[in-house]
């Protein structure tokens, strides 16, 4: 790992273009396994499924890779600035690639209209991340930042079950509450640390002042989320919400994050 970080520094956009290539193979491979009649039947649903399927492979590998790197390397937590490692640079590099493979997804099979809150939130993403890839700096935000991950693997099965019309369904039930419970401690907590740290060292971070405005809109974004998501599952309107709408619950265009 070490001889390739070199090659990963003198050439971030190339890495990332092929990391960003990588995830189209994955989506190209992942098309080969069974999907739901019922998905099936409509081509916004199969599309969304096989984007999802995507996402939720992105979601298990960098939420895991993001955990390690911090419990193998605790300074990431202290040191979001400056610190960072061969395998913590290699994760935004693969994060990276992933985000500009779901931008093009979106835009290429015309769906950005209908997803432009996906495409904003990737817009602020890539260059977030794009900026630690090009001067070493925030790295170790990058991994924390990616803490997220493990809430989007609960948020993207959600929403496929979703589309296979199982929100009735055990596993939906105790989906919606491990949802919950890491939208609190991945999400909303890994948001306001890093919002926190820009906040209580403004004085002397590089160009902080993009990174707060950056991390205000999502924090925004998130929070909407939150009480779309409370309001979907937890209301005392939500069981007759779901048997109105079923999966054509328009709240399905509206995750954020990933």
């Amino acid at each position: 790992m070490e001889a390739l970080l070199p090659v990963l520094k003198s050439h971030p956009g190339a890495s990332v273009l092929v990391c960003s290539l990588l995830f189209r193979v994955v989506h190209k491979l992942l098309q080969r396994l069974p999907v739901p009649k019922v998905v099936r039947q409509d081509d916004y649903r199969l599309w969304k499924w096989r984007n999802l399927s995507v996402s939720l492979v992105h979601s298990l590998l960098t939420g895991i890779w993001a955990l390690t790197c911090v419990v193998v390397w605790p300074e990431t937590l202290s040191d979001i600035h400056s610190y960072y490692t061969p395998i913590s640079y290699l994760l935004t590099c693969v994060s990276t690639g992933y985000f500009v493979q779901d931008a093009g997804d979106i835009i290429l099979t015309g769906h950005a209209r209908g997803s432009w809150e996906f495409l904003l939130h990737h817009a602020l993403v890539i260059w977030c991340f794009l900026y630690a890839l090009y001067t070493q700096l925030y790295v170790a935000g990058v991994v924390i930042a990616l803490f997220v991950e493990v809430n989007s693997v609960t948020l993207h099965l959600r929403l496929m079950l979703k589309l296979s019309g199982a929100q009735s369904s055990t596993m939906y039930h105790i989906n919606k509450f491990a949802n919950l419970f890491t939208y609190v401690f991945f999400r909303l907590s890994t948001q306001f640390y890093i919002t926190w740290y820009f906040v209580n060292n403004y004085s002397w971070l590089d160009h902080v002042g993009y990174f707060l405005v950056t991390m205000m809109m999502m924090n925004i974004m998130i929070l909407i989320y939150f009480y779309r998501l409370l309001r979907a599952d937890f209301s005392s309107q939500s069981k007759s919400y779901v048997g109105q709408n079923g999966m054509h619950n328009n709240n399905s265009k509206k995750l954020l994050s990933e």
